[in-house]
Formats: C-alpha cells, sequence, structure tokens
C-alpha cells in the first residue's frame, strides 16, 4: 500500500488556502446551527405601551443570558423606533436583544420585540418562528398584545409566562385569558410603579392574573419560575 506524504514545507496554494477557508466556514456555521437548536422550555410574552421603554430596561437586563427561555414583546411604537429600542435595549443587556424579523427562529436567551405597523405571531413548525402581519389594526393597534399572546398561547411544547406591564388602555387582557387557559403563569405590573395603569388594570380585572407585582421585582418573578 503506497502512503501519500503531505510535504509541509511546501507552501500553500490558492486551492490549499480556499480549502482551508471553506473549512472553518462549514465548522462555523455548525457551531452557529448548534446554538440555534439549544432546547429551553419557556417562551415569555410581555406586552406594554406608555411607559413601556422605561419599563423594559428595568426588566430586560436583569435577566441571565442562560435563561431557560425565549422573550417576545410588543411594545406599542411607530415604524423603526422598534428598532432604536431593542438595539438600546441590547447593549443593556445580558441576553440578546433584536427587533423581530419574519421567519425568525426563537433562540434561548433571546428577547424579540414587534416591529412598528406589524402584528408579530409566533408559529410553531420544526422551530418555533416568527410571523410578521398587516392585518387590520385591533383597536387602532398595531402590533397588538392581544394577536402576540393569543399566538403564544396555541403553542404545543413550551410553558409560558405572560406579563403585562404599564400602558394605556386595555390591549392584552384578552391575550392573558388564553395565556392563562393554558395553563400559563401570569403577572401584572402594580398601580404604584405604573406609569398609566390602565393595560395592568385591565388584565387584573380578568381574574386571570397570579401575580401582581411593582416594576423592580418583574424580572425576579419571571426567573422564580423559569430558571435557568
Amino acid at each position: 500500500m503506497k502512503v501519500l506524504m503531505v510535504d509541509d514545507s511546501k507552501p500553500r496554494t490558492n486551492i490549499d488556502n480556499k480549502n482551508i477557508h471553506i473549512s472553518r466556514t462549514l465548522k462555523k456555521n455548525s457551531e452557529a446551527y448548534k446554538v440555534k437548536k439549544e432546547k429551553f422550555d419557556y417562551i415569555i410574552a410581555i406586552g406594554t405601551s406608555t411607559g413601556g421603554p422605561n419599563a423594559l430596561q428595568s426588566v430586560l437586563p436583569l435577566l441571565p443570558e442562560n435563561i431557560n427561555g425565549t422573550i417576545v414583546v410588543v411594545q406599542h411604537m411607530p415604524p423603526k423606533f422598534t428598532k432604536s429600542l431593542a438595539n438600546r435595549l441590547n447593549n443593556l443587556s445580558n441576553i440578546k436583544v433584536k427587533e423581530g424579523e419574519e421567519g425568525d427562529i426563537l433562540q434561548k436567551g433571546y428577547c424579540y420585540i414587534a416591529p412598528g405597523d406589524f402584528h408579530m405571531k409566533v408559529l410553531s413548525k420544526e422551530d418555533y418562528i416568527i410571523k410578521l402581519t398587516k392585518d387590520p389594526p385591533i383597536k387602532g393597534l398595531r402590533p397588538a398584545v392581544d394577536v402576540l399572546m393569543d399566538s403564544v398561547a396555541k403553542l404545543d411544547g413550551l410553558k409560558k409566562v405572560g406579563v403585562i406591564m404599564t400602558g394605556m388602555g386595555s390591549d392584552g387582557a384578552k391575550g392573558i385569558v388564553q395565556m392563562k387557559k393554558s395553563n400559563g403563569y401570569t403577572i401584572a405590573q402594580d398601580e404604584n410603579t405604573s406609569v398609566v395603569f390602565g393595560m395592568p388594570k385591565s388584565a387584573i380585572e380578568t381574574n386571570y392574573i397570579d401575580k401582581i407585582v411593582p416594576l423592580n421585582s418583574i424580572a425576579q418573578e419571571i426567573m422564580s419560575i423559569v430558571g435557568v
């Protein structure tokens, strides 16, 4: 049997370098795929409006990067503003925060903020993915918390946590009922720490809220349920 010997003393050709580059790229993509497929047990759906950007800043940065879940958020905002909000929160947080995009695969330790003027849903296929729609606004709102939470409530295979924070109106009240009916755990921000108590109050009045907590305790309450 002949043994092919490789002479390392010879300089590498362009073909050699190209093959090495392809090998490293494949390895890198394989590692990225493994991260993407990392399992998690919970999905946390958060809805907020007036006062929401500061409220989110008091919650998301307190969540650890190895949280045993993925997070989806509706913050009532016009287009473009949600992307800058996501970028700012990402810079402050241990988890990764981004504006949700069509077809995004939900990952552990990530937070997806619904883009302005789009409803955001979560669908279950081979993975849990983001679906953006231009369906009509709900009571003038697009994105709407009710749309997001209703889609999350329908998911199989994940435990659910629903959170309603400061905001005007009643968006999220119907969604929180669906979250609870799907065996989810539900949280509402208290009146004293809400800029506007409309959304939390409406959610509380459904009698489907498990815990009412001040803003500075919401992250802790989430982690007491979800863990790492």
